[in-house]
Formats: C-alpha cells, structure tokens, sequence
C-alpha cells in the first residue's frame, strides 16, 4: 500500500465519535467554522449577522440563540419594559429573558428584536404586539405555550417578521395564520402532530420541525407551495416513508432518525438543488434502496449512517462526504463511486466514513485509491 494511500485513512476505534450538537442543525463542514464564530457574544447584537457582509452565505442564518452567553447589557434605554432590558448600543432589540414571566409584556414601539426566552409563558392575548408592528424576530424558545390559547391573527399582523422561534413548547400544530414577510420558522421540540397551510408564505426559507411527533402525510400535504423553502429540518419524528410533494427549491433536508425504510424510485432526482441529506438512523436496507436513489449530480453530503445497508449505495462523481458507519456493509465497490477510472474521470469524495461495518483496511481493494485520489479522511475497521 502506498504511503499516499495509507495517510488517507484512519483506524476505526468508536463507531459513534462525536460530532456537531443535535442543536446545530446544519452541514456538518459548516459547524466547524461556525463553533468558532459563536463564540462572539451575538446576545448583544441581533443585527451582527446583517453587518457581515454576505455572511449569511458563510455562517448559516439558522442558528439556535440559547446556544449562546448571556449578554453583558449595559444600561438599558428608557424605552423598554420596566422588567426587560433594551441596550443603549441597541434599543431596537429586548431582552426577556429568564424572568418567570407568564405573560408577554407590554413591548414599546421601536423594537424590532423581541427575546422571550426561558419564561412561563403560557398564552399569547391578540393585541400582545399592537404597538410594533415592525417586529422582525420574535424568539419564544423554551415557554408553556398551547395552540389553543394563541389568540386570532396575533402573528400574521407582523407584517415585517421574519424569524418566529417557538422551540421547547407545549404545541400539538404548528402556529398560524403567518405573514408572507417570515423567512424563518422554528417549533422543534414541541409535540407537534399537525402541520396547517403554509400557502403564501413566499419568503419562507427555513422551516425546523424537528424532535415533533410527524407522520409523513402531514408534511406531505402542507409543504408543496413553498417555492422559496431552502433548508427543511424532519429528523427525529414517526415518519415511516418519505415525505411527496417536498418543494424542489431544497439545499438542505434533514430526514433522520425516523423509522424510514424504503426509498421510491428516483424519488430525490427532482431535486436539482439538493446539497445536504441526512437519512441516518433509520430502518434502510438494500432492498429498500434502488440502485441510482442517490446518484444526484447536485449532492456534496450524503449521510446514511446508522442503517441496516449491506453495499454501498452508487452516488455521484461530484459527493464530497459520505457518512455509512454502523451499517451492515460486507464489501467496498469502486463503481459506487467512479464509473469509469481515468486521468480526468474520478471521485471528488473528502471525508469518508465506513466505520462499524465489515469492511476492513486489507479488504480495500487497489483501485480504490485511483477513483478516491483527492480524499483527506477515510475511517475504516
């Protein structure tokens, strides 16, 4: 084995080191960057992100904010509610958080960044945001609220939101109606079981549904008009097929930790965008995969760790990280990843994981380092 070939991979010790925290729910060469970046105090500045320019592009714009310090606030501006603080540095933005509040309070005029997180909240009146109209983030992480006691068209008045957090709730459907100006909806970790309509929402980017109670019907009927949808978060729900009529526009689909079993045939060819795809931690064996599922010329990350596989699905040329550890492979075939072998014809694989299978270093076969040549990391037994 050649010294070039033998620095590429790495000896299997743990089929499950650690990777990104299920929090950041984002592609994983992206958490690395962002771990970094987060450890700047954004508390204190909910425009940051804005300032930077292009940062959205860079350092995901969906991130979760209690990840975060507490901020230093400083003197807080006259204008603000008595119990909250409004930086001097920033008067646009209140804090709430973390005051037994149960329900919201009176919020000024001028404020543009509403933080109610960590409270007890447990109900929303219709007029709660009569005065600011112009909100355009409201982050109600970690509250008591029910569906039933958000009253009227209490967010759909917000003709300017654009991020609605409500993660760690009591909620059994997703809230609504919603206005056309929102960009990013979060409601993880919440119970939800039922998806209203999502019709209009034409700026509607990022949708996180994780850690709910879904079923496949219910996403399938409510997501099929959002044509500007990009990032779509599913994992660790009841979904036991995937899900029709997801909107094309994805760049991002995370779909695991389900109990998926099979995929339809050239189910993910529509999806002329797709970058990021997550199915690990279901129930995928070989019978239930066809032999092109995923062979999408737009894919840079595949993941189907932790599934019951026993050869290698074929992908395309173009994949940059394959993640199949702890699956059931017996064998490494070239031609899941290079049809043809040649000077111009190969792999753009980086990172590949193989761990927790029956692929070992010596069963690896020769032409496999010709059709993996520009690979950084492969991790077998």
């Amino acid at each position: 084995m050649g010294e070039l070939a033998q620095s590429c991979l790495t000896p299997w010790t743990d089929p499950s080191p650690p990777r990104a925290p299920q929090s950041m729910e984002f592609p994983r060469q992206e958490y690395w960057r962002f771990k970094a970046f987060a450890k700047m105090n954004l508390g204190v500045f909910p425009l940051l992100l804005a300032l930077i320019g292009g940062a959205s592009s860079t350092y995901p714009d969906y991130y979760e904010y209690y990840d975060f310090p507490q901020a230093l606030y400083g003197r807080s501006s006259p204008n603000c509610a008595p119990e909250c603080n409004c930086p001097e540095s920033y008067p646009s933005a209140m804090y709430c958080d973390e005051l037994k509040l149960k329900s919201v309070p009176m919020v000024p005029p001028g404020i543009k960044y509403l933080y109610l997180r960590n409270n007890q909240i447990d109900h929303i009146d219709d007029k709660a945001f009569e005065n600011v109209t112009d909100l355009q983030w409201l982050i109600l992480d970690h509250n008591l609220l029910e569906n039933s006691k958000i009253k009227g068209k209490v967010f759909s008045k917000l003709k300017q939101l654009k991020k609605l957090h409500i993660n760690y709730n009591n909620l059994t459907e997703s809230v609504g109606p919603l206005p056309k100006s929102l960009v990013d909806l979060q409601l993880t970790n919440n119970k939800i079981s039922k998806l209203g309509s999502f019709d209009g929402l034409v700026n509607l980017t990022f949708i996180h549904l994780q850690h709910n109670q879904l079923k496949e019907d219910a996403v399938s009927a409510a997501l099929k008009g959002l044509k500007s949808l990009e990032y779509l978060d599913l994992s660790f729900n009841q979904m036991t097929k995937l899900p029709s009529g997801l909107p094309v526009s994805l760049l991002t689909l995370y779909l695991d930790n389900n109990k998926i079993s099979n995929i339809p045939d050239e189910y993910f060819k529509r999806f002329s965008a797709l970058q990021y795809l997550r199915l690990s931690h279901n129930e995928l064996a070989d019978s239930g995969v066809p032999g092109n599922s995923f062979n999408v010329s737009s894919l840079l990350e595949l993941d189907l760790s932790y599934n019951k596989l026993k050869s290698i699905p074929t992908v395309n040329e173009n994949l940059e990280n394959y993640y199949l550890e702890v699956n059931e492979l017996e064998k490494f075939d070239v031609k899941s990843f290079c049809k043809i072998l040649g000077p111009l014809s190969y792999s753009k694989i980086k990172h590949l994981r193989l761990d927790g299978n029956h692929i070992t270093q010596t069963s690896l076969p020769p032409d496999m380092y010709e059709c993996l040549r520009v690979a950084n990391e492969i991790t077998v037994n």
